[in-house]
């Protein structure tokens, strides 16, 4: 666990923004203003919308089931004419 760094003075600049430190550099972050002159600044992943279902428990349940198939399953393209022509008559 990392340890907690104590408080430090940072200016806002005529920009409006701050420096949180290299470390965070590209980092998405979420800042509540709790109240006026108060805002708690966290790391957060966001997760787009089009995305979300993968999250999912039924949509997580089945890419598991179809990982673990495919990890006991051998690659292989001998098919791959066959599923081609089925694509392109549909």
């Amino acid at each position: 666990m990392q340890a907690i760094a104590p408080p430090t003075v940072k200016v806002i600049g005529a920009n409006g923004q701050i420096s949180l430190g290299k470390q965070f550099a590209g980092r998405q972050v979420l800042v509540e203003e709790q109240e006026t002159g108060v805002w708690l600044i966290r790391t957060a992943t966001v997760i787009p919308d089009n995305e979300r279902w993968l999250h999912e428990p039924e949509a997580a349940a089945d890419l598991a089931r179809a990982t673990a198939w495919s990890a006991q399953q051998s690659a292989s393209d001998a098919q791959t004419d066959t599923v081609l022509a089925t694509l392109t008559q549909g």
